[in-house]
């Protein structure tokens, strides 16, 4: 037979047709083409209109569109054209959950039994909730989820402290306890008692113990409607409260309708303050969540673990530990939980490194429930909605960190592909991804070769959702030779039934959004389509059973499935399976979505077919597993080397071209060198789609070691726009086979812009729903933004459009812009965006495939492109430091352009090096790869402080913002306050985190297997970079002039650059006393700067170089600070002998010593006491020496008569009091000092520490008397002992504020002793808040007492809970 029009050239075929021609007629589509949705990788978006570019969900491809419908249906679909399309019931059902466009039903129909038993698939997502609808049992009755595991870590607890029973069966829980005040030790008791079961077996009598707050565990959705519950219960309480304490001051009132008397003012001021303490608190509440206890045991056979959830509970005997069912890893047994009623949420218990480390996995996202779901969900009363392999079993890898909002990490992906290989998983589904700078290659790209090479599993995951632009699959799924990348295809049934249009479109096509080839070194990217949208189930905290999503994250496990089914066949019927000849059976069967060669870039070969794809197993079984390597050169060139040819430039397509293409057959690792490498020889003939075009050899003969051969790309008489072919070759002997190895050749032959100014229209463009225009311009040299207009017209219902450029430049990611643009009624809309001279842009204009639907109406697109462009000598600007400023020459290439040049530094970065660095090795299975080598991690600790509360983001210039196209494995870090807080984490996306004032430790974690690696980067420099306030943003000034900085002349504000004549300017650096404070030297200044300006724009526009359309990084390196000039200065000369200096000196020397002895045994403190007695004999009277010992009293810990060592304090405070003469320093702080008088300051700063010295003696002496008064209890108080405390507090009281945050600890207890704890608490909540380093756990101590006095249950445990959070015991695991 002759080949049809798909392949130009006429070629005889044996007689069988080619797998990879069948073709059903109702699957042809017309011209319209496909497209719909992008984002970036930070927040991977879902949409809940299924038309939107923008929303925040759940992390899954970008873009993956999500809306909610009720639960309890499911079904097939037509393929492809039904021209009016009417749904029944039956049909609609199916159309949720799309299996006939795959023939996977027809497939399980003919082939009941290879439904996917037999085949195990990894679903590297989001987490799969076991109890989910339809995932609990297989087909044929096996258990459907066979592990489920956090790869990332963020569900761990240190479970390393280790504790005994009493004799009643308590055990001290890691949380806070439930009495958390101990007003005998004055600290707080962490460790709740827990009871554990008695009937638990625990042979060594030793439990793990640890906690975890619930938030953490929990996605943002759940986490939202919990507190809103959670509240409402809340503020019912503190209603109450504020209800009872109404009711008091109105008692107090009718009781004392005038009071006079002093104390019945303090009286009623205390009641008035307990209602606002209330209702203040009701506006700042922030829950943190319930905390959940965890311990950990061995019995003796397995490790086992049980959880505390108390706090979730209402009723206070739910919840017990003692009730729970213990679980253990959940590969063992298969169980799992549910922390309440109120969350629903379904959660899985794994114990790792010998009981040390207690994993609770819970979903980050209902995502990767959904995707297991639409591969594998089994419903035996519902077969309509069972997903695409009903019989497939599946283990849960969480590779999205809740932590991080569902974004994916390095460890979370290595630690999946282990236990993926551990499970000897046939299949791998992956539907997460990003954009990539460089195309298969990277550290986990590395690692996914292994598994599919070595140990055969295929791997399947999304293309992107970033289309409908050429070059915007992302990596992995487009981008990686290994994986089988999957775009997005919507049926009419599809359309009619899950997405409710009210007129399906005529036939199938590809989704707007889906991403599209090829990659930048000219693969095809995407390998295969299938359905992309699919009512599915989700968790069970979701409150539903299924739900609409559509992306290429719905696509990747209908594929999975769909391959899932052909490995259920060849393992019942005996065929060895490869990747590699599934790959090519899947590729070869598909069935093409359009008739244009160039939509292979959107739909790969086209649409899967399950049962064409087994026929085509079946006959292939006897040919050797083999994949074909294609590297393909530039004759005469070394580098670089590509898979494909892409000729996207005006420049290369003015010429033809030679190339080298280098075919490698690669067998799987292990395969047999004399039974199979040997024999292998294959006769090639080698074909061309277009032998105008693309010429190549007619014949190969290939062997294992390979064969390269030439082609010659011929572009010159090619159309501007795109154009695609293959060269591809066909084994001679089994034409059956169809490809064996394909040679994508893309050309995007640009137009080039001859206008003057340059400007290029496209007229009359006509849109229907899902209709792309592809336009290819060479942007003119010069060019560095765009100015564009769009016009629409001729149609009635609102339209909604895509809008994307995309260029590419060596070694970055696409440059892309984007815009979603709607039109109500026809009108123009305006766009500018950056462009980059010389490179081939494309501008792809797309109608969205649902939009306009039912209205038969021509959307009429009128879109003009102006260019501008100013030239300049240095793209990113360095100032060094002097006052020097930098020459900037300008030119305008292509038309008179308005030069109006603004610059601002508005950031600041500042470098540390780390202060520690830990290598160790993670001996744990689930960090062992599979070849063997085990996993290292380097901890970095970095320290920095901020003078003032900041947003600060850290930046590892190395490491960031690559996560598949690095050859690091992951990266960490966390920031923590100086009491352990964790205040902000990432990875290789940092986030900016408000901070307050006060000392910070960063640490960062990172893992690879090799130690050389992780050596070289012991002293690896992180930066913390803050943005500046809008008053510190320093605004740089022009001149044209070089000395206009200094002398102040020449300003530079704007001129009009002329074609053909350069202009220069100079750039002044920043005025020296204008740069913030806190900017050591080394740190640098970043901001922007701009020379162009909109033609569109207003007044205001184009002061900010941020705002222009084109703007550049400047950078402006602090310099030394100035010299000190009072520094050096000799002081005046003393009138004390040498002798006198001598001996102040060696006193001096005495009280350093005396300073810094250590108090920790008895020993130690007996030592002291005697030097201190000696001292004092020897230096009587001396304050200074005095202080010192009353510090070292206060030092003292451990001590077991308290009342007496209190009375040591006193009488220690005391001899500080009676050392001053306080008429002689409160004289001088009466009078004003002169501070030009050098000696009258020396005497203000003596003056003022020994104020501060009685002060705290003063201070001391008071809390010490406090403390005396409450260990003796209420009956042995005394008048004289009252008397002496308000005596002190009246002295202190004479020389210090008693609000400030240093001594209103004694304001607080005096009012509490008085009885007025709403007094107490509003002003230790006033001494709180003032202070602006982190406030003291003793303080917080001190609230919960009060609290607990004053009876305020719900505020107290609304305490308690804050304590973990701001003093937690130790840092959180990685």
């Amino acid at each position: 037979m002759q080949i049809t029009s798909l392949y130009n050239k006429p070629v005889n075929w044996a007689d069988e047709t080619p797998f990879f021609l069948h073709r059903p007629s109702y699957l042809i589509k017309s011209k319209p083409n496909k497209k719909l949705f992008q984002s970036r990788r930070q927040h991977f978006n879902t949409s809940k209109s299924n038309n939107s570019r923008s929303g925040l969900f759940f992390k899954g491809m970008p873009g993956d569109s999500i809306a909610k419908t009720s639960g309890g249906y499911g079904g097939g679909d037509e393929n492809g054209s039904l021209r009016n399309f009417k749904l029944n019931e039956s049909t609609f059902l199916a159309s949720l959950m799309p299996k006939k466009e795959i023939g996977a039903d027809r497939f399980i129909e003919a082939h009941p039994q290879y439904d996917g038993r037999g085949t195990i698939i990894a679903i590297f997502d989001s987490g799969v909730d076991p109890a989910a609808s339809g995932l609990q049992v297989t087909s044929d009755g096996k258990p459907k989820v066979l592990d489920v595991i956090d790869c990332t870590g963020s569900g761990d607890i240190d479970t390393s402290k280790v504790v005994k029973a009493d004799a009643n069966g308590f055990i001290q829980g890691a949380s806070v306890g439930s009495s958390l005040f101990n007003p005998e030790l004055s600290f707080f008791e962490i460790g709740v008692s827990l009871v554990v079961n008695s009937s638990w077996k625990n042979p060594s009598g030793e439990w793990h113990v640890g906690y975890k707050f619930l938030y953490e565990l929990l996605t943002g959705t759940l986490t939202s409607r919990l507190k809103k519950e959670r509240k409402k219960k809340w503020d019912e309480k503190n209603q109450e409260e504020i209800a009872k304490a109404v009711k008091h001051l109105d008692e107090f009132n009718q009781k004392h309708s005038n009071p006079e008397d002093a104390d019945l003012k303090r009286v009623h001021e205390d009641l008035q303050n307990r209602i606002d303490l209330l209702r203040k608190q009701a506006d700042s509440y922030d829950d943190k969540g319930p905390i959940i206890d965890a311990v950990v045991w061995h019995d003796g056979e397995l490790w086992r673990a049980a959880l505390d959830t108390q706090s979730l509970e209402d009723d206070s005997d739910c919840g017990k530990l003692a009730n729970f069912v213990p679980l253990t890893n959940y590969r063992i047994e298969r169980k799992y939980g549910v922390f309440s009623k109120l969350d629903a949420c379904t959660f899985v218990l794994n114990v790792y490194s010998d009981g040390n480390i207690l994993s609770i996995v819970t979903d980050s996202s209902p995502h990767g429930t959904h995707v297991a779901g639409i591969a594998t969900a089994f419903h035996p009363k519902e077969s309509l909605l069972n997903g695409v392999a009903p019989g497939a079993q599946l283990i849960s890898c969480k590779i999205g960190d809740t932590r991080l909002g569902s974004m994916e990490t390095g460890t979370g992906l290595t630690r999946a592909l282990i236990a993926a290989v551990e499970h000897k998983c046939d299949l791998i589904n992956m539907s997460y991804g990003e954009p990539t700078l460089l195309p298969d290659y990277g550290r986990f790209i590395d690692l996914v070769n292994e598994v599919v090479n070595k140990h055969r599993l295929i791997f399947v995951s999304s293309a992107g959702n970033s289309g409908p632009a050429l070059s915007t699959v992302g990596a992995p799924g487009g981008t990686s030779s290994s994986i089988i990348g999957v775009g997005a295809y919507v049926s009419p049934a599809m359309a009619a039934g899950a997405h409710c249009v009210v007129e399906p479109p005529a036939e199938g096509l590809e989704y707007t959004w889906s991403s599209r080839g090829p990659t930048s070194d000219g693969d095809i990217g995407v390998s295969i389509s299938a359905p992309g949208g699919a009512v599915a189930p989700v968790p069970t905290w979701t409150l539903q059973k299924r739900m609409l999503m559509n992306g290429t994250s719905m696509a990747s496990p209908s594929a999975c499935g769909g391959i899932a089914l052909l490995i259920s066949a060849m393992k019942a019927e005996g065929i060895p399976v490869s990747p590699y000849s599934v790959r090519k059976a899947l590729e070869n069967t598909s069935v093409p979505v359009s008739e244009s060669p160039a939509d292979k870039l959107s739909t790969g070969q086209g649409l899967m077919q399950v049962d064409r794809a087994h026929d085509y197993i079946k006959q292939s079984r006897n040919i050797p597993c083999v994949c074909y390597e294609i590297k393909v050169i530039q004759s005469g060139k070394t580098t670089p080397t590509s898979r494909g040819i892409y000729l996207r430039d005006a420049s290369v397509c003015k010429q033809p071209t030679e190339w080298t293409v280098q075919v490698q057959p690669k067998f799987h690792d292990g395969a047999s060198k004399l039974e199979e490498l040997v024999p292998f020889e294959e006769c090639i003939e080698l074909h061309s789609t277009e032998n105008t075009v693309v010429r190549a050899p007619e014949y190969l003969l290939l062997t294992n070691n390979g064969r390269s051969f030439n082609i010659v790309v011929d572009p010159t008489k090619l159309s501007d726009g795109l154009h695609y072919y293959e060269v591809y070759g066909v084994d001679c002997r089994a034409p059956w086979r169809g490809p064996i190895f394909r040679i994508p050749v893309t050309i995007t032959k640009p137009m080039t812009v001859k206008n003057q100014p340059p400007a290029v229209s496209f007229s009359r463009m006509s849109f229907l729903p899902g209709h792309i225009e592809r336009r290819y311009i060479e942007v003119p040299l010069g060019a560095t933004w765009v100015e564009a207009t769009m016009q629409t017209s001729g149609f009635d219902t609102t339209r909604r459009f895509f809008v994307d450029t995309v260029q590419i430049c060596p070694l970055q990611r696409p440059l892309k812009w984007e815009s979603v643009v709607t039109f109500s009624s026809p009108t123009a809309k305006s766009f500018a965006f950056p462009v980059v001279g010389g490179q081939t842009m494309e501008l792809a204009v797309a109608q969205f495939w649902s939009s306009g639907i039912g209205s038969h109406e021509t959307t009429i697109v009128d879109f003009e492109i102006v260019f501008h462009g100013i030239s300049i000598n240095k793209e990113e600007i360095i100032l060094d430091g002097s006052e020097a400023p930098v020459r900037i020459d300008a030119e305008a290439l292509l038309s008179s352009e308005k030069l109006a040049p603004a610059a601002n530094l508005n950031k600041i970065r500042v470098p540390y090096r780390p202060i520690d660095a830990k290598l160790s090795t993670l001996t744990e299975n689930r960090d062992k790869l599979p070849s063997g080598k085990q996993t290292l991690a380097l901890t970095l600790t970095y320290k920095f402080k901020l003078e003032d509360g900041a947003e600060v983001k850290p930046q590892v210039p190395l490491l960031n913002n690559r996560i598949y196209d690095t050859k690091f494995e992951s990266q960490f870090y966390m920031i923590s306050d100086s009491n352990k807080r964790v205040c902000a984490m990432g990875d290789v996306y940092p986030n900016a985190a408000k901070l307050p004032k006060g000392e910070y430790n960063l640490r960062l974690y990172l893992r690879h297997d090799n130690v050389q690696y992780l050596e070289k980067m012991k002293q690896l420099v992180l930066f913390i970079e803050r943005n500046l306030d809008d008053k510190e943003v320093i605004r740089l000034n022009f001149f044209s002039e070089p000395d206009g900085p200094v002398m102040g002349n020449g300003a530079f504000k704007s001129s009009v650059l002329v074609p053909g004549k350069k202009e220069a300017i100079y750039l002044g650096p920043p005025v020296k006393d204008k740069l913030p404070k806190n900017a050591p030297q080394g740190s640098m200044l970043l901001g922007a700067i701009s020379y162009g300006k909109l033609s569109f724009a207003g007044q205001d526009k184009g002061k900010s170089p941020q705002k222009n359309p084109v703007s550049y990084q400047i950078t402006y390196v602090v310099p030394p600070n100035k010299v000190d000039e009072e520094k050096g200065k000799s002081s005046s000369t003393s009138s004390k002998t040498v002798s006198e200096r001598l001996e102040e000196e060696v006193r001096d020397a005495k009280i350093r010593v005396i300073s810094s002895l250590k108090q920790d045994t008895d020993e130690e403190r007996s030592e002291w006491k005697k030097l201190s007695a000696s001292l004092k004999s020897e230096y009587p009277d001396y304050t200074p020496l005095l202080a010192k010992i009353l510090e070292g009293l206060l030092s003292q810990s451990n001590v077991e008569d308290k009342i007496r060592h209190h009375e040591e304090v006193i009488d220690a405070a005391n001899e500080v009091i009676d050392s001053i003469d306080k008429d002689e320093v409160a004289k001088f702080f009466s009078l004003k000092s002169d501070p030009e008088d050098e000696e009258a300051e020396n005497m203000k700063k003596k003056m003022m520490t020994t104020r501060d010295q009685l002060a705290e003696a003063l201070y001391q002496k008071g809390l010490a008397l406090m403390e005396i008064e409450s260990l003796k209890g209420e009956k042995d108080e005394t008048e004289v002992t009252k008397d002496l405390f308000e005596d002190n507090f009246k002295e202190l009281q004479k020389w210090v504020d008693m609000k400030s945050s240093k001594y209103g600890t004694l304001l607080v207890l005096r009012e509490r002793r008085r009885g007025r704890l709403g007094a107490a608490l509003k002003a230790l909540n006033e001494m709180m808040q003032d202070n602006g380093d982190p406030p003291k756990k003793k303080l917080y101590e001190l609230k919960l007492s009060l609290l607990d006095d004053i009876g305020w249950d719900h505020l107290a445990t609304y305490e308690k809970q804050w304590m973990l959070v701001r003093f937690p015991p130790s840092m959180p695991l990685f």
